[in-house]
């Protein structure tokens, strides 16, 4: 009977909650009013629209009386509203490449020594904030202050001064000058959207030095070179190719092809990043142990594989924003195509990268399968826009193995020290995206590109002279950057110093440079921590050079 008696009330409970819920629809009875023929006809109640299908409509056009729009009124919040949908799609893809910098931090810490993990953090934390600021003040200007309306964000034309000089009758743009710090006419909705999604490319190409250089590099040098990087050597040649500058039109002015065609930036941004990577770890000189008396290279594995295979994840994930975000257009129906050419490339990268690995060496490298995945990436970064699926799997392919071929040729031959294989990954993986870009390019996108009619075509379907304007733009790229960085890296070396001393090597950066460990609980006190609380400090039983292997510097 106790069990009947819970029952019915459960019941009776359930039944006052429904007559409840449907009584919140239905209006209280009013008092009967004498009839009026006058009165209007009640307003009939809302009723929920649980499929969507009913919601939205002509009251909810912005019209000067409500209901009842103009034809040009109509047409104005159409076009407000492409605006905005292209808006809110360049912010949100520019949203995921701003995340890729966790992926970079985990990466390249992950592939680095525990004593260093607090500095390589703090590296790739820091340059974020930098290199904005840097691309703020001047960067922006220099890259995009003349490259014109923008036509999916509405077509304002503030951004219409670009320096150039004529040539055989020619313009060819060097950098722009408008947009120093957002001021002035830049103050434009547009604009500080083209602004964030510009900004984390250009500190995705300036992060990646920090893991070339990592484990011996003075954090004050590295604070330096984020604001040249941001401020000069980045926006000179991104402004080149997507300013408007002189490699955007190589097609227009010579007629090879398109011009210098890189859809999200395999050299703008990576190409950039690795080849500054290959200047500055050349200057600074290999870790301590790296190299013996005979040229022969030691491995110095790095303290966190699942850290930095997470990183490679992460760093994946955020390259749906790079690729696609790069339409700038979320109404550009081939973000599909980009998106799964992406992916695709990603996953032949990593799967040639382990079967060369392990046909070689016995065993298939994690690291390698992470900076194989990575290398698919980065090569599929220009040309994603305009090849078929299984040209992308080809690129990420090819990628996969030429990642490794790079790797050993830069350690053994080069004798550059790379302890995460960023000169690899980005600066030869990032060539070979945008000469692929000039083989494979299938002309079924990419119509008006550049200034110039037709669509995009590489060599193997009929257009040659892109693959020309490819190659410029990657030795361009190459010769430019290079030079420069090498530059910029010798004269800070010899007027403020880029290494850390021996002795702070081979303790661990940590402490010395950042003031803390980033794992206390295994590094223990550090001699510097010990001197500067009065402790003694303990002395090293030998010195910095007899504690590296037979050869080392």
């Amino acid at each position: 009977m106790k069990g009947t008696g819970k029952t019915l009330a459960v019941m009776l409970v359930l039944a006052a909650t429904v007559a409840a819920v449907k009584a919140q629809d239905q209006k209280p009875a009013q008092p009967a009013a004498p009839a009026s023929p006058a009165a209007p006809a009640p307003a009939p109640p809302p009723k929920p629209d649980p499929g969507g299908t009913a919601t939205g409509g002509i009251a909810d056009v912005a019209a000067k009386e409500a209901g009842k729009p103009t034809l040009v009124e109509v047409a104005d919040f159409a076009g407000h509203n492409r605006v905005a949908i292209n808006i809110m799609w360049t912010l949100i893809t520019g949203f995921l490449v701003m995340f890729m910098q966790a992926g970079f931090a985990l990466v390249e810490t992950g592939f680095t020594r525990a004593k260093n993990v607090a500095h390589t953090m703090m590296m790739n934390f820091m340059v974020y904030a930098i290199g904005m600021t840097g691309y703020w003040i001047m960067g922006f200007a220099l890259q995009m202050g003349g490259v014109g309306p923008i036509s999916t964000m509405g077509g304002t034309g503030v951004l219409d001064g670009e320096f150039a000089v004529s040539l055989f009758g020619k313009d060819f743009g060097l950098f722009g000058t408008k947009g120093f710090f957002l001021a002035g006419s830049t103050y434009d909705v547009a604009v500080f959207a083209l602004f964030l999604f510009q900004m984390v490319f250009m500190d995705t190409a300036a992060t990646i030095p920090t893991g070339a250089m990592a484990e011996r590099w003075k954090f004050s040098a590295f604070v330096v070179f984020g604001f040249f990087i941001s401020m000069l050597t980045y926006p000179l040649y991104a402004n080149w190719v997507w300013g408007g500058g002189w490699l955007s039109q190589l097609g227009k002015n010579f007629g090879l092809g398109h011009g210098h065609v890189d859809f999200a930036g395999s050299s703008v941004v990576h190409m950039v990043g690795g080849v500054t990577a290959l200047a500055g770890a050349w200057v600074l000189g290999p870790r301590l142990g790296k190299y013996n008396k005979d040229g022969s290279a030691n491995a110095i594995p790095g303290h966190n594989i699942p850290m930095a295979i997470l990183g490679t994840f992460i760093l994946a994930f955020g390259w749906f924003g790079f690729n696609p975000g790069s339409t700038l257009a979320g109404g550009d129906l081939r973000i599909s195509v980009i998106a799964v050419n992406t992916m695709l490339a990603s996953a032949s990268g990593a799967i040639v990268a382990m079967f060369y690995m392990w046909a070689r060496f016995g065993k298939p490298d994690p690291s390698m399968m992470a900076n194989g995945m990575l290398a698919g990436l980065v090569a599929i970064t220009a040309p994603c826009a305009f090849v078929s699926s299984f040209w992308a799997f080809v690129i990420g392919a090819v990628a996969g193995i030429l990642v490794c071929w790079s790797v050993f040729f830069v350690e053994s031959t080069l004798k550059v020290d790379d302890p995460v294989g960023a000169v690899s990954v980005h600066g030869t993986c990032g060539a070979w995206g945008v000469l692929s870009l000039g083989v494979f390019a299938d002309g079924t996108y990419g119509d008006g590109f550049n200034n110039v009619p037709g669509t995009v075509r590489g060599l193997l379907y009929g257009d040659p002279s892109q693959f020309v304007a490819q190659v410029v733009g990657t030795l361009t790229n190459f010769g430019f950057i290079f030079a420069a960085s090498w530059v910029f890296f010798k004269a800070m070396d010899a007027v403020m110093g880029m290494r850390v001393s021996a002795e702070v090597e081979l303790e661990g950066l940590d402490v010395p440079e950042m003031g803390a460990h980033g794992y206390p609980e295994i590094q223990g006190p550090s001699p510097v921590v010990r001197g500067l609380t009065g402790a003694p400090a303990r002395s090293h039983a030998v010195s910095a050079s007899a504690m590296a292997p037979e050869g080392s510097p």
